[in-house]
């Protein structure tokens, strides 16, 4: 019998465990009940990361890159803004769409934010390359065509202003190189064939059961109705970003990925 007056209710599958909540009407997020905040353990990313496969990979994958829900693997999550908050929102959830993790210990939620924390920013690496020309090069490159960084930029692409915590300097190499075998979680090339036979290609900004978003390389946004639609051809594997490895030197090369490794995000 557990602490819950459940047998053998603490390690149950985590489909099962959402269902039991939601039977149980389990409150989600109550700012009045803050878990996690006060343990006497020092958070371990080792017990952290298997607590986090055996309970949260079903819906943010393995490795935290995201599946029904959103990838962890980024600086700044979007509903925690600190280590606190992100014990606090593991141990309380979200209403309707993450129930609280009722069954783990103030220590187990403490550890598996310990580990979450660790997904979203690469160590920082000694690379070869000049920063400061790589600037330049960023620059003649006309990068800023799609995408935005600190602000600056059009933002088709994804934003750039944080990528050297997101990618390491190999990663980041590689989507210069070969753009098409790095493309982004969630990032979608799509094409859009009209009733009158014509089409628009642009990335997918927002997609439900009944019309679909889209924003073409010049920025400019379309919305249908799908029903409307004569074709819509999901372009996967595809990406607009075209490879630089044959148009740029290998010293410009170096210094691209310098420049790209050192952008952080706001220190």
């Amino acid at each position: 019998m557990s602490r819950y007056g459940f047998v053998t209710c603490m390690r149950l599958p985590t489909v099962v465990l959402c269902a039991v909540l939601l039977c149980l009407g389990a409150s989600s997020w109550n700012s009045s009940t803050v878990r996690g905040q006060t343990t006497g353990v020092r958070p371990d990313p080792v017990v952290g990361k298997k607590l986090f496969q055996e309970h949260c990979s079903a819906c943010h994958g393995l490795e935290g890159g995201g599946g029904r829900g959103p990838s962890l693997q980024t600086p700044r999550l979007k509903h925690a803004s600190d280590e606190n908050g992100l014990k606090a929102l593991i141990g309380n959830g979200i209403s309707p769409e993450m129930p609280g993790a009722w069954y783990l210990t103030d220590d187990e939620i403490a550890s598996v934010a310990g580990y979450v924390l660790t997904l979203g920013s690469v160590p920082r690496e000694k690379v070869p390359g000049d920063a400061t020309h790589g600037a330049s090069v960023y620059a003649q490159a006309n990068c800023g065509m799609c995408h935005t960084l600190a602000g600056q930029g059009s933002g088709v692409g994804p934003d750039l202003t944080e990528v050297g915590a997101r990618r390491g300097a190999t990663q980041l190499r590689q989507t210069l190189q070969h753009p098409e075998r790095t493309i982004p979680d969630g990032f979608m090339f799509v094409e859009a064939v009209l009733s009158s036979g014509d089409s628009i290609q642009g990335v997918r900004m927002n997609e439900d059961s009944f019309s679909i978003q889209i924003r073409d390389l010049s920025g400019r946004f379309y919305s249908f109705r799908k029903a409307d639609l004569k074709e819509l051809k999901k372009l996967r594997g595809v990406t607009p970003m075209p490879s630089y490895e044959s148009g740029l030197s290998a010293t410009e090369l170096d210094d691209l990925v310098a420049y790209l490794a050192a952008q952080r995000g706001p220190s």
